[in-house]
């Protein structure tokens, strides 16, 4: 995402950077049960199938050359975004937003949002940590 993104919503997100991919994974590891990538194969499982109210990471590739085989070893598993026609994949900012909002959607019925769950200490640090990254 570059530094001027026409989403007011950049302010609100911390992005880490690695070079490294087993660097990354030993870190996603440490706050997720679980880590999918997009990725069309036969051991697939439907995105509707996973359940987005345990700690998941989820990792997409671009609509050209996918997820990669290094990232897809270090994963768990893979998940596909079902379809119907001729065209199996989507844009990635298309297929973010469809999984996002299955999140969203069990999260919503399984009462996720329905509490104040979020400790206020940290909530209160992040909310000064991103007000001070938006000046």
């Amino acid at each position: 995402m570059g530094a001027r993104s026409s989403s007011s919503a950049a302010k609100w997100l911390t992005v880490y950077q690695f070079e490294n991919a087993e660097e990354c994974f030993a870190q996603l590891r440490k706050r997720y049960s679980k880590i999918l990538t997009t990725h069309l194969s036969s051991d697939a499982v439907n995105l509707y199938e996973v359940n987005m109210t345990e700690p998941i990471a989820l990792v997409f590739g671009n609509e050209h050359s996918g997820v990669s085989d290094e990232i897809r070893a270090l994963s768990d598993g893979n998940f596909i975004i079902p379809q119907v026609g001729i065209i199996r994949s989507l844009n990635i900012s298309v297929a973010c937003a469809v999984t996002l909002y299955e999140a969203c959607r069990q999260k919503s019925l399984a009462g996720h949002y329905n509490r104040d769950n979020f400790d206020h200490v940290m909530k209160q640090v992040l909310l000064r940590e991103w007000e001070l990254n938006g000046e």
